[in-house]
């Protein structure tokens, strides 16, 4: 650990050295192939809500709002042909974004689309972290209910363990205009995983 307790690069090498998932892993990020984070919530948003949404003809402006290490594969992997935005407030992980990507908080986000422009927008792991009061919880959820075109889709991933819940999701008031609908092959519109942040996604419809 360093000074201020995060692993050190000796820590690291160590790592890469004994375990072999995580050197599979770190030589795939190193020669910029997909390297997908291996827990059950990104199994879900990978292969059964990607999945599903790709499978639809009229899904074809996605915003994606939150990145990382583990999202730099996802436009090439599963959304080319689709136009796809991603949208994070730090600046330091850009580089793991889409080629279209824009470096704001998602409360601030409305000004820079048309309303209607998307078809869908999927914020996972952002409430919680990040959007954690009411206020912005209000703006954020208003602005994603005015970018999407009508029966177009909003996809909320969320931990619902205590301190990752800042805001009791029935009181935002601009979520309440969506519409809960179900995803197909959950059947549900609302789906906890088999996580220990007890990861859930709900899946919203803006009607006409």
């Amino acid at each position: 650990m360093d000074s201020q307790g995060r692993p050190s690069s000796h820590g690291k090498l160590t790592r890469i050295l004994i375990d072999p998932t995580f050197r599979k892993r770190a030589i795939r990020y190193a020669l910029g192939l997909p390297t997908p984070l291996d827990t059950e919530d990104r199994r879900v948003l990978e292969r059964i809500i990607f999945e599903h949404y790709l499978s639809q003809s009229n899904v074809q402006t996605i915003l994606f709002v939150g990145v990382e290490w583990y999202t730099k594969h996802y436009e090439k992997s599963y959304f080319g042909g689709r136009t796809l935005w991603t949208i994070d407030v730090n600046p330091e992980v850009r580089k793991f974004g889409a080629r279209q990507h824009l470096t704001c908080a998602l409360e601030d986000v409305e000004p820079h689309f048309n309303p209607g422009y998307f078809d869908l927008i999927i914020c996972s792991g952002v409430y919680g972290f990040g959007l954690d009061t009411p206020a912005q919880c209000e703006r954020a959820f208003g602005a994603c209910y005015t970018l999407l075109r009508p029966a177009g889709h909003f996809v909320l991933g969320w931990n619902d363990v205590p301190g990752h819940r800042p805001v009791l999701l029935p009181a935002i008031e601009s979520l309440s205009q969506f519409k809960p609908c179900q995803l197909p092959p959950l059947q549900a519109h609302r789906y906890l995983t088999n996580t220990p942040l007890r990861h859930t996604y709900q899946f919203y419809e803006r009607e006409y």
